[in-house]
């Protein structure tokens, strides 16, 4: 059978990569390759086995001769790479293995280049404006204030895709993901796990005194923008904020779960986190806007589906 697209995802069972691959797969137009080596993702994750247009494949996408073989077998016309480290323990625990992931982003680049993709799409995130110099934070005049391992990865990543561009060709998205939410992310991030807790009465915990702020996006707004950046061309060479900009207090989030799980959870307060605590998270989200033309998910809507999903 032709296929209009053909495209790898990798990191293709996680959170937002298990979620777009599902979303591609159901048009038939398409053909999706899912790579994951399965450390963070789940199979749980992965599009419907009853379409016939898709495939996952273990790997890692580290190790170059595993990916290759991937790449040189089939002609992608795309291809996003989500393959990371992912967790704020996880990264700070395991730098080293954090720093490992530049390999990736070397390999899926370099073979990109020499199998003719059309473009490459890159998932960085929010941690690379590290601490704001300036709410809402912009792509274009915010500094780039990384300091944490997972962090500097991300933004060395967005150099390679960039000098990619300039000295080959190779067309790229960049998007800057902040907090993305929804049924299927792990408890290891915060909304699930306050989800999690009140609905199993345990305290949900809170780290300091709550203050900071974060934004939170349905994955839904997030896929249906990278979905129209690939469907209409949109993005092309840019960088993009994919997120909310309704900032709200991490205990403000604690209360809003509590009273929608039912009322009676605890909140608990720890220490603060030593490092990877960042005080505020608010982007700057026109591109994001532009591409949906719609209100986004409100946040207490989501937070309503995901404890229905919750409770089954």
């Amino acid at each position: 059978m032709q296929y209009q697209r053909k495209i790898l995802i990798t990191g293709g069972a996680g959170n937002i990569g298990g979620a777009l691959a599902g979303c591609l797969a159901k048009d038939p137009a398409n053909y999706v390759v899912v790579v994951d080596d399965l450390s963070t993702g789940s199979a749980t994750k992965l599009p419907d086995p009853k379409l016939p247009n898709w495939r996952f494949i273990k790997l890692d996408v580290n190790e170059q001769p595993a990916i290759a073989s991937v790449m040189t077998s089939t002609a992608f016309d795309y291809v996003f790479h989500y393959a990371a480290v992912v967790g704020v323990q996880r990264t700070l625990n395991h730098p080293l293995l954090v720093l490992r992931d530049i390999e990736g982003i070397k390999n899926i680049l370099e073979l990109s280049k020499n199998t003719g993709v059309r473009r490459v799409f890159y998932s960085s995130s929010s941690e690379v404006y590290g601490e704001p110099f300036e709410i809402p934070q912009n792509e274009h005049t915010t500094p780039l204030n990384s300091r944490l391992p997972y962090a500097i990865v991300k933004n060395l990543g967005e150099s390679f895709f960039k000098s990619y561009e300039q000295e080959f060709g190779l067309a790229y998205t960049i998007f800057r993901f902040f907090n993305t939410y929804g049924p299927r992310q792990s408890e290891d991030f915060v909304l699930p796990k306050m989800v999690a807790a009140a609905l199993t009465g345990k305290p949900l915990t809170v780290y300091g005194d709550g203050s900071q702020t974060r934004t939170f996006c349905y994955v839904d707004d997030n896929i249906e923008t990278t979905r129209r950046a690939l469907y209409d061309d949109l993005l092309i060479n840019e960088t993009a904020n994919v997120g909310s900009d309704h900032e709200v207090t991490i205990l403000e989030l604690a209360k809003m779960v509590a009273h929608q799980a039912g009322g009676t959870a605890l909140i608990t307060h720890l220490p603060p986190l030593p490092e990877g605590d960042m005080t505020r998270r608010c982007p700057d989200i026109s591109k994001m806007k532009a591409i949906l033309g719609r209100e986004l998910v409100p946040l207490r809507l989501g937070i309503e589906r995901l404890i229905k999903s919750k409770r089954g």
